[in-house]
């Protein structure tokens, strides 16, 4: 009856002990969480004021976004340093939508895209709603985690459709230098692959000097290129629902895909039209919140090294930017038992590795998002217990 894309949903020992925990009411300091909404973080009580304007109530359905929205994007874009027109940028409800979309565009039933691993295990549900294979390229650590170039390309084969980076990946935190975007570029010229460039937490690098490195493939003029971004991260309102692609590559190519994109826009006219008018008030009044985000998660990576001092067992992955940080503890029990340990003695949530595709035990990933006096607590047990025997 149901469709081979979509499967039941499935449980596990981790989310069994969370619910047992939860339902009993115990205290949990949650260092998995991703909603900076609930956070405690300065969010203006008049920030979504502009989102009552009156033009809101006419409809003007425009496929590819509003004129002013994209203009908007354009702006915001522009002081990250990138300049785009906003003719080649088109409006999404979310870059998970945006993901949908591309893979529309440039994909048939079977056919695949490349993917990092590890990474955000959302490809994995979004490539086969769509009915396209999600294949691995790997990322390895060498003090900081480096694409392996070679990997990526003996995986394209003839149903290789494009190339999906995440700048700076979660949640290993890694940007894409340079010399490795050349390298991805060069695989996609020769084989006719499109590049989809994932950039929604390129506005939180860990280091005060690090360079941006946003929008390095919106003025490519060989291979067709697709930056994605949006509200959720670049100003800390996941609710609203706007996410952006913007569009590089030679004119002709930007044209046939702007033009096959209208059509799958207007198939679904999924963006709202009040967040659209009111995109331009929003970036500029959720710069506070956008700020306030970027000091916590440095502040709390700083905290996490400090305390990893004291804990030599564990080690802390380099982490370039984003919300997340990455610890190597000792395989001495699976990463599945320590988070349930975790859970169970010390009212701590983490992910463990494998969620994300780590390759080998045993790693876990930590949200930096918390608040600084709960995240130093709650991470200090973490690595505590980690560098403890099993019970």
């Amino acid at each position: 009856m149901f469709s081979s894309r979509v499967s039941a949903l499935r449980t596990n020992r981790v989310a069994g002990e969370l619910a047992r925990r939860r339902s009993e009411g115990r205290r949990l300091d949650d260092l998995t969480a991703s909603n900076p909404t609930r956070l405690d973080l300065p969010y203006p009580r008049d920030l979504l004021a502009p989102l009552a304007t009156p033009d809101a109530l006419a409809y003007d359905p425009a496929p590819l976004g509003t004129a002013d929205a994209r203009e908007a994007v354009a702006a915001h874009m522009t002081e990250a340093g990138v300049r785009v027109h906003p003719d080649r940028i088109v409006l999404a409800a979310s870059t998970s939508e945006a993901y949908s979309v591309l893979f529309k565009l440039f994909c048939d039933p079977g056919d695949v895209v490349l993917v990092p691993q590890p990474s955000y295990p959302l490809f994995e549900h979004l490539t086969r709603l769509d009915g396209v294979a999600a294949r691995p390229y790997r990322l390895e650590y060498h003090g900081r985690w480096e694409i392996d170039l070679d990997h990526l390309a003996r995986m394209v084969n003839a149903r290789t459709r494009a190339v999906l980076l995440v700048n700076p990946n979660n949640p290993t935190g890694s940007f894409v230098r340079p010399d490795e975007l050349a390298a991805v570029r060069a695989v996609a010229a020769r084989h006719g692959l499109a590049i989809v460039c994932d950039e929604v937490f390129d506005g939180y690098p860990m280091e005060a000097a690090a360079p941006r490195r946003s929008g390095a493939l919106v003025a490519d003029t060989e291979a067709l290129t697709f930056t994605l971004g949006g509200l959720s991260k670049s100003a800390g309102l996941p609710q609203l629902k706007l996410g952006w692609m913007l569009l590089g590559g030679a004119d002709a190519l930007v044209a046939g895909a702007r033009d096959r994109l209208e059509l799958i826009c207007d198939t679904y006219l999924s963006v709202a039209t009040p967040v659209q008018l009111a995109a331009g008030a929003l970036l500029e009044r959720s710069r506070p919140v956008a700020d306030a985000i970027l000091r916590r998660v440095r502040e709390n990576y700083a905290a996490l090294l400090r305390s990893a001092d004291g804990f030599p067992a564990c080690r802390v992955l380099r982490s370039e930017g984003g919300w997340y940080a990455v610890v190597q503890v000792p395989s001495t029990r699976s990463e599945e038992a320590l988070v349930i340990e975790l859970l169970r003695h010390d009212g701590v949530y983490v992910h463990p590795g494998y969620f994300f595709d780590f390759p080998r035990e045993a790693f876990l990933v930590l949200s930096l998002l918390p608040p600084a006096d709960v995240f130093a607590a709650a991470a200090t047990r973490v690595l505590a217990r980690a560098s403890r025997s099993p019970p």
